[in-house]
């Protein structure tokens, strides 16, 4: 049995509580004021020794325990265990060097201490996994916070963290914990450990294509003071470039170019050395990606005599913000003679040596639309435009109709060699609906465009009405028409890219004639597929992920296609096979073990194709420093009254995975609950009432009697 003074008495026994509370018959600060009042009249009673003055004392403090209403109240209480909360980092950091093992020896040895401790529930916390939604770095507090919404605070013992001390979100003060009970860490790793990693400083997002842009990067170590001035070798790998090796120094930021040969990803790698006993050696390399955009694309429309379809590609083109679009249309063609003097003309003569000369090369994309070789330009401009595609990668479209068949043909020029048909002289004038073709299926230009039909059906875009027969000389035909004869062709010649669209009647899916179709998606993917948007490649490799699952996605022309080698961001690589998931797309998966920049390679038709990917969380922070440290940990520790501990085996080697885990208490009332080698966990003593029963103490008839009692015996005492 023992006394406890809470509200009131309180006498305790293992599963009984008694205690005394009082209800007060008036306010209680009247009450407090009467017992003031009787204490003076007793005084003064004993001062004057005056008889029966006892007797008077006892009836005023009996009237005052009448008035307090005094009740005995017995408890039947049932013990509440204590919890304990063990928190593992797994965060990236916790995976090298010999830390799992050491985590998971730790973790054994934890459970059987705790497990010899009555009344004690554990509570098993991870925390900070790579690859899940959160916040940069190792927020194990985060997650402690998590755990903590279902356990009552007034049930905590004690939290024990195991971690490698690189902890990035440790509150300053223990009060925004929420709770009342120590904070104990048990550290892997070691305290000497040493590391050397490269940092990126500042790098491009983007750069335009053509130009190079600069990046800064610096070597740094942790763990150990080098020499002043060391010097430290770094390689820098660009595509299809070989290593630039350089010594730098450890410390000092350094610059480093970066080129942008094309649209789409470029990729620059870095690597600096490993060093002697260095803790890991997957932060010493690192991938730069960044995107190469294009300035505005320039287009030059061309339109021969104006008809129905003329502003469909001009209105198409306007509308992209990307496409500066210069157009003109041919109104007044050389042989046009009606008698009307020029200078009554409101026309612009057609500037053909500026265009096709001095500033073709200023053009990523030349379209001639229904214009047929009238003399308007002169044979040697055309050769221009020939030499143009093929030999410094330009564009070239032909959105032709019946002029393509006729004997002013643009094919009866210079242009014909890099032209992919070549007309027969027949135009089909019958109802037709252009279909998708085998080749097409599989081009991004008109894979998957809405209404193709599937599974055999037609489509449902509406029909056209005329196209010129053409007979292919090289190229694709990714649209079929009247009679199956090619309705689009794709061609690379040379460098460059050219497109021939054998019908002028696209114009009627933009008015909606029959239900229309996607004319804005055709010949909008069409335009960017001539001006190499990367999005629109034939060959390409995608690299995408979701946590730690990285999917490579493959696109080809061709039947089948080989695997793709991913090198993750620890050096390793491996080999992923592909599967058919449509036409023209491959895709597989591989997980990889560490977050980071992944390299994805392959070989295509054209020369390799490579792609980088950020598996995980993108997580700078959690890999710059990762050398064990108390540093952190240390002032939560403090405050809790815990304690933090190095868990290596002092007496063991260094690859060795032993651990020292210290012995584990439990202590009622204390400041402090960690020593040399032990730590221990506040009992919280807590309780859940099973039932309650009052007895009144000094009130009604017993009250009245002994207040009657007193104040006769008062009486009689004082008259004798």
């Amino acid at each position: 049995m023992c006394l406890r003074f809470s509200n009131g008495l309180e006498i305790e026994g293992a599963r009984m509580n008694w205690s005394i509370d009082f209800a007060p018959l008036i306010p209680g600060p009247w009450l407090w004021i009467a017992a003031a009042v009787a204490a003076l009249l007793c005084m003064l009673l004993f001062w004057r020794r005056s008889r029966g003055a006892a007797m008077r004392a006892l009836a005023l403090a009996a009237l005052l325990a009448a008035l307090a209403n005094p009740t005995l109240r017995q408890e039947e209480r049932e013990r509440l265990a204590n919890i304990a909360i063990v928190v593992t980092d797994e965060s990236t950091s916790q995976s090298i060097d010999k830390r799992p093992e050491q985590t998971a020896a730790i973790r054994a040895e934890l459970e059987t201490k705790l497990g010899q401790i009555p009344d004690l529930e554990v509570k098993w916390v991870s925390a900070a996994r790579p690859g899940e939604a959160g916040g940069r770095g190792t927020n194990i507090f985060a997650d402690l916070n998590v755990a903590l919404s279902d356990v009552p605070p007034d049930r905590i013992a004690g939290v024990v963290v195991i971690t490698d001390g690189q902890v990035h979100d440790v509150p300053k003060k223990t009060e925004q914990l929420g709770f009342d009970a120590p904070i104990h860490t048990l550290l892997t790793g070691r305290p000497d450990e040493f590391d050397r990693r490269i940092e990126v400083v500042k790098a491009p997002r983007y750069g335009l294509v053509g130009q190079t842009r600069e990046i800064e990067l610096r070597a740094i170590e942790t763990g150990r003071k080098g020499k002043a001035g060391e010097l430290v070798t770094m390689r820098v790998r660009r595509d299809g470039k070989p290593d630039e090796v350089r010594r730098v120094e450890v410390g000092m930021p350094i610059q480093v170019a970066m080129d942008f040969p094309h649209a789409g990803t470029n990729i620059l790698e870095v690597e600096i050395e490993t060093a002697p006993g260095e803790l890991t050696p997957v932060n010493n390399r690192t991938v730069v990606a960044a995107e190469g955009v294009r300035e505005n694309l320039r287009v030059l429309l061309v339109s021969g005599e104006p008809h129905a379809g003329e502003r469909t590609w001009r209105n198409l083109l306007k509308s992209d913000a990307a496409v500066d679009l210069v157009h003109f249309t041919i109104l007044r063609p050389p042989e046009k003679q009606d008698g009307t003097p020029i200078n009554q003309l409101s026309l612009i003569a057609f500037p053909t040596r500026e265009l096709f000369s001095e500033k073709i090369k200023d053009f990523d994309l030349i379209i001639f639309d229904r214009y047929e070789h009238r003399g308007i330009l002169q044979l040697n401009y055309y050769n221009n435009i020939a030499k143009y595609v093929e030999n410094h990668g330009g564009a070239l479209l032909i959105a032709a109709g019946d002029d393509f068949a006729g004997a002013t043909t643009i094919y009866r020029t210079p242009l014909a060699p890099v032209l992919p048909a070549r007309p027969t002289g027949r135009v089909f004038e019958e109802p037709f609906k252009a279909s998708i073709t085998v080749d097409g299926a599989k081009h991004p230009v008109t894979r998957g465009l809405p209404g193709a039909g599937a599974d055999g059906k037609p489509p449902t875009w509406g029909r056209w009405f005329r196209q010129a027969e053409v007979k292919t000389d090289r190229g694709r035909a990714v649209l079929a028409g009247a009679q199956d004869s090619p309705l689009l062709l794709l061609d690379k010649p040379g460098k460059g890219r050219v497109a021939l669209l054998t019908s002028d009647h696209a114009w009627l899916w933009a008015r909606g004639y029959e239900g229309g179709g996607p004319h804005s998606d055709l010949l909008r993917r069409l335009s960017h597929w001539l001006m190499k948007e990367p999005d629109l490649e034939e060959e390409r490799l995608i690299a995408s992920s979701k946590g730690l699952k990285v999917t490579l996605e493959r696109h080809s022309m061709t039947d089948n296609v080989g695997p793709v080698r991913l090198t993750a961001s620890s050096g390793e690589t491996t080999e992923v096979t592909l599967e058919a998931a449509g036409p023209g797309i491959w895709r597989g998966t591989a997980d990889v073990k560490l977050p980071g920049l992944s390299k994805a390679a392959t070989d295509g038709p054209d020369g390799p194709l490579t792609a980088v990917v950020h598996a995980g969380t993108e997580d700078p922070r959690e890999m710059n420093d990762v050398t064990a440290t108390a540093d952190a940990v240390k002032p939560v520790a403090e405050q809790s009254g815990g304690g933090v501990f190095w868990t290596g085996a002092k007496a063991q080697p260094e690859a060795s995975t032993a651990v020292e885990v210290p012995r584990v208490s439990m202590l009622v009332n204390a400041k402090l609950f960690s020593g040399s080698g032990w730590m221990a966990l506040k009992d919280r003593e807590a309780y859940v009432t099973r039932g309650v029963r009052i007895f009144p103490m000094f009130t009604g008839l017993l009250a009245l009697a002994a207040l009657l009692a007193l104040i006769t015996i008062a009486w009689w005492r004082e008259g004798r």
